[in-house]
Order: C-alpha cells, then sequence, then structure tokens
C-alpha cells in the first residue's frame, strides 16, 4: 500500500468530517487544524514542543520530546498530554518562592517523562526524589539520565523513577512536595487528588502542590484538604 499524500489525507479528512458535521462545520475544523499547525511551527512554538535543548547540551543528558518515538508520543498524548520537559528557568522560580526547608520534604513528579525535573531537584536538597511515569519509554531514559547524572557527580539527593500509572501510586509517609506539569486528563487527576487526600488523612504531614500550565486547578480548588498559597498565571501553589 503507497503511503498517503497531504492531499489525499486532506481529502479524507474532508469527507468524514464534512459527512458528520456538514460543510461548514468542516471547514472551520480543518481551517483551525491547519492554522494550529502553522502556529505550532514558528520557532518559538518549536521550542516549547520540543524542550529547552541548552539544558541537555550542559548536562549531556536526554530529556527533550524531540527522540520520542511515535509510539511514545501516542501513548503519551493519550495517557495525559504530549510530553514536554519543564524549563529550567521557570522550575527554579517556582520552587524558590517556596517558603520551607528541602530538606524536610520529598519531592514526587507525576508524570516525570524523561527525568529533568528529578535532575533539577536535586539542586534543592530534598530529603528524596522520586519519579513517576507510565510510558514505559520515557522511564527507561529516565532511568539512564539519573544514572548519567549520578556518574558525573551532580546528585547528592537519592533519586528513584518509578513506571507506573499516577492513580495507582502510593504516595510516601513523608512530608511531600507534590509536582504536576498538567499531566494527567480531569478523571485521572480527581482519582490522584483522591488518593493524595486519604493519604494525609492516614498520615498528617505537611504537603505542597506545585502546578504548572494549571488548566485544571478547579480540581486542587474543590478539594476540600488544600488552599492556594502562591502562584502567578503560570503555575499555582497549594498547601494542606
Amino acid at each position: 500500500m503507497n503511503n498517503p499524500s497531504v492531499w489525499s489525507v486532506l481529502q479524507r479528512r474532508w469527507r468524514e468530517t464534512r459527512a458528520r458535521k456538514g460543510r461548514t462545520a468542516a471547514a472551520r475544523e480543518i481551517w483551525a487544524d491547519v492554522w494550529e499547525f502553522v502556529r505550532e511551527s514558528t520557532p518559538e512554538r518549536k521550542r516549547l514542543r520540543y524542550g529547552d535543548v541548552e539544558y541537555d547540551w550542559d548536562h549531556q543528558v536526554d530529556t527533550t520530546s524531540a527522540t520520542v518515538s511515535h509510539r511514545g508520543r501516542l501513548m503519551a498524548a493519550l495517557s495525559g498530554g504530549p510530553y514536554q520537559p519543564t524549563d529550567p528557568a521557570e522550575f527554579r522560580e517556582m520552587l524558590k518562592g517556596l517558603a520551607i526547608d528541602f530538606g524536610d520534604f520529598t519531592f514526587v513528579d507525576l508524570g516525570s517523562g524523561k527525568g529533568r525535573t528529578l535532575l533539577m531537584a536535586s539542586e534543592f536538597g530534598f530529603r528524596r526524589i522520586v519519579g513517576v511515569e507510565l510510558v514505559p519509554e520515557l522511564h527507561a531514559i529516565a532511568k539512564q539520565n539519573i544514572a548519567a547524572w549520578s556518574s558525573e557527580g551532580h546528585r547528592s539527593t537519592q533519586i528513584e523513577s518509578y513506571c507506573v500509572d499516577a492513580r495507582d501510586f502510593v504516595f510516601p509517609a513523608e512530608p511531600l512536595l507534590v509536582y504536576l506539569f498538567n499531566p494527567l486528563p480531569e478523571p485521572a487527576l480527581r482519582v490522584v487528588i483522591e488518593r493524595l487526600r486519604k493519604s494525609v488523612e492516614a498520615h498528617p504531614r505537611e504537603l505542597r502542590v506545585v502546578y504548572l500550565n494549571p488548566i485544571l486547578e478547579h480540581l486542587l480548588a474543590q478539594a476540600g484538604f488544600l488552599r492556594r498559597v502562591d502562584g502567578s498565571y503560570r503555575y499555582a501553589v497549594y498547601s494542606n
């Protein structure tokens, strides 16, 4: 079978969408997708999509999305969203604004991807650092990055990475800083927040949730055991 051309794909999309939604709606939907493609092709959006490659160059690790396979991208998209690493400057800004003793807290990144945030968290002297990632390909690369980071003498804190669904993750019974970069769809995030609530009730302790790109922030606000203590238009910080 021949590989389809852009034109043949567009024709099929037009026929199928027009049959379901009508001519006007089909034209509007296809144009919106084309415009999004054009917008995502600009240098600024490419940087956001592929991550900050300078970090990898500086530290000899692989944390950008540029080398993720198609299968890995698809699985990531289906499980919550496309993989995108956190910008180092933004991460440091968020954490430096927290009024906590990092050495008392365990850092947990839900949707840790290739582990960039785990490596950056080691700069702050957390008690322990834990990554939770569903996609096996990303988890495997994270393990390699952690090993490389350790061999270069960067690591001063224990870093762990687990390949598990965030909804099944058992939160450590320690003071926690839970990091989210919008990793989950709404139903899954609801389950995670409820498990977090039960964990804190069973083992009372300090908790901070740092949420970058908080499009589902209302779930934290409605949780009942959390309150917003800091943030900006880009991120939100909640505490118990």
